[in-house]
């Protein structure tokens, strides 16, 4: 297999080193950067997020990140979020009392975990959605988990030929999404690059399907 391009979006959030180190791992070619037109141009653009929803999303539309996923996803070209980078691609987040717009690409909202101990953080079974490529040969593993905001509904109705999404579940004091795979959009709530070779494995598939 030819080795795939991967750009990590570097638009200023945290936490991105062990995410780059995660998806050589998986066998990528990686670069960290914010020049449009390398993100347009890989294989596959990965968009990590650590901290707060609106933080996030302050620092992505300083440089024109909304702009960019979504130029890539109306060409088909995939993107793959990971933790808050999965909350920024919901319609909008509540937190800290602030209603904060995404990027819009599904319509529910990100909100306060109802769980007794918060923030959700270690190793969790996930309940694998229907025809999963990001989960294959991996169903039964534990993935690693740090929040305290999530998504409890998924009403998407696509419409045929269209596939319908593969919406996976996990579950701390309520069931929440902890990934979703949706054409060229896939995402996670948990961090594959913290999730030891189970994690490593769910890249190497998704940098299957690029």
């Amino acid at each position: 297999m030819t080795q795939k391009s991967v750009v990590v979006f570097d638009y200023g959030t945290g936490n991105i080193h062990s995410a780059i180190k995660a998806v050589e791992l998986a066998g990528a070619k990686v670069e960290l950067t914010r020049d449009k037109t390398k993100c347009a141009e890989a294989d596959g653009l990965l968009v990590p997020g650590v901290g707060a929803f609106a933080a996030v999303m302050e620092a992505l539309n300083t440089v024109d990140g909304g702009e960019i996923i979504e130029r890539r996803l109306a060409g088909g070209r995939p993107v793959m979020g990971i933790c808050v980078g999965m909350q920024i691609m919901f319609a909008n987040g509540l937190e800290g009392g602030v209603d904060t717009p995404g990027l819009g690409e599904w319509d529910e909202t990100v909100h306060k975990l109802d769980a007794p101990i918060l923030p959700h953080m270690g190793w969790n079974t996930v309940e694998v959605g229907q025809n999963s490529k990001l989960f294959k040969g991996i169903e039964n593993e534990r993935f690693y988990f740090v929040h305290s905001y999530g998504v409890t509904e998924w009403n998407l109705d696509v419409i045929p030929p269209f596939p319908q999404p593969s919406v996976t579940w996990a579950e701390h004091g309520q069931r929440f999404i902890a990934a979703v795979e949706n054409g060229p959009l896939v995402a996670t709530q948990f961090h594959p690059e913290k999730s030891g070779e189970a994690g490593i494995q769910l890249l190497r598939n998704w940098l299957e399907t690029l």
